[in-house]
């Protein structure tokens, strides 16, 4: 959630601002909805008030005239008070689609206006005609997308053989490298339940997209993002505690409807994918700096896979609903003649910590601050295996991966 004091203080400025991530979000009626609950829950203090006082004239013995003004006060304030509780719910509801707002300095747009400040190194060259990761993957017995669209449905994946060793061995290289960079592993559940989902952003807005399991009213993890914030839901934490870093790698669950293009055939965009997520949780004075750590750490990944990048700023209608600042790392596919995201790295600011209510205390003071929250990507593992897949094809279809990968499998 955002801060309604920012609200409150320049509502004009505050729709401006909200405008830039989400054009067609209604910030006025936001507005207007705000101020109503507060004037209806004026209205009902002062009517509770002059109930109390009536009350109190009334010890000194009741007549006509003080029954009729309790009578019309108590009509008055039950049906102030059920204007009120309606105009609440409405106000919620708008008030948990309303995104972050974006930093200073993220550019204005839709993706036309996603700014690439980072290139590392170049795009492989071959001299022989290049395959992409279906037919390489399909040829040597790694996957079989028929048995996987048998088991469950389409846009799921059956892995086999040495891709099973390469998925295994890309998930210990990657926490390696991320326990390296000052974070704790994790292994949380892959069901998470609604509060969960709300607190991290994905409730109420992207509903349509995550699986369900009515029957327990929990839902399958779209990533574990929402278990490491969540982990720390409703807790006072204390300024010596932070910053609080955690790895996790988990399946994740992405409903994605929608029909996808010949372009995102295999592993490109599937339902049920392995991912290692960072998430920081931090003094809102080191959010920035956080959030570069956090960049660096999962580029040291595709640095040591020898792997052709771009690091890119995402504008402000790209960015997911939570962040305020969004860097993606798109990695090369040969196959696909194309970038593709294989990280995503956020600074929510204290947009979930709001939602979640995750705060701490600085020494010495009793009052307690929200913290900021950021997430990356370290790495989605499915776009890395194609990366790795497509880049170190042979002429003779097999794949040459990496010496550091190949001391893991």
């Amino acid at each position: 959630m955002i801060d309604l004091g920012l609200l409150r203080e320049n509502p004009t400025k505050f729709v401006a601002e909200i405008h830039k991530k989400d054009p067609a979000f209604n910030g006025q009626e936001l507005v207007s909805l705000e101020q109503d609950v507060r004037s209806l829950k004026q209205s009902v203090e002062q009517l509770r008030s002059k109930k109390n006082e009536l009350a109190a004239l009334a010890k000194g013995g009741i007549t006509d005239e003080l029954r009729e003004q309790s009578k019309q006060i108590g009509i008055d304030l039950k049906r102030k008070d059920l204007e009120l509780q309606e105009k609440e719910a409405t106000f919620k509801a708008l008030y948990l689609a309303c995104p972050n707002i974006p930093f200073a300095g993220v550019p204005i747009g839709g993706k036309e206006k996603n700014e690439v400040v980072k290139v590392v190194g170049e795009k492989p060259s071959f001299d022989f005609p290049v395959k992409n990761h279906v037919e390489l993957m399909e040829n040597l017995g790694w996957v079989d997308f028929q048995a996987a669209t048998r088991i469950t449905a389409s846009n799921f994946a059956l892995y086999k053989n040495d891709a099973v060793s390469l998925m295994y061995a890309l998930t210990h290289f990657m926490l390696k490298n991320n326990r390296k960079h000052g974070f704790q592993a994790v292994l949380p559940p892959v069901m998470v339940n609604e509060k969960s989902l709300e607190t991290s952003g994905n409730f109420p807005k992207f509903k349509d997209q995550v699986y369900a399991i009515p029957a327990d009213n929990l839902y399958l993890s779209p990533t574990s993002e929402v278990c490491l914030v969540n982990m720390y839901r409703g807790e006072i934490l204390q300024e010596d505690q932070l910053p609080i870093r955690n790895t996790a790698w988990t399946s994740c669950f992405r409903r994605e409807a929608g029909a996808y293009g010949a372009h995102e055939r295999g592993l490109i965009r599937i339902h049920q994918f392995e991912k290692v997520e960072l998430v920081s949780l931090c003094d809102p004075n080191e959010s920035k700096n956080e959030l570069d750590r956090m960049l660096e750490c999962a580029e040291n990944i595709l640095q040591a896979l020898g792997l052709h990048y771009r690091v890119s700023l995402l504008a402000s209608e790209d960015m997911s609903f939570q962040a305020a600042k969004t860097y993606d790392i798109e990695v090369w596919l040969p196959g696909q003649k194309s970038y593709y995201e294989v990280s995503s790295a956020s600074n929510c600011t204290d947009f979930q910590a709001r939602r979640g209510l995750i705060r701490y205390k600085k020494t010495g003071d009793s009052k307690t601050h929200l913290v900021h929250t950021l997430n990356a990507s370290s790495l989605a593992l499915p776009r890395l295996m194609v990366a790795l897949v497509e880049t170190y094809q042979q002429e003779d279809g097999s794949i040459a991966l990496p010496e550091v990968l190949q001391s893991l499998m």
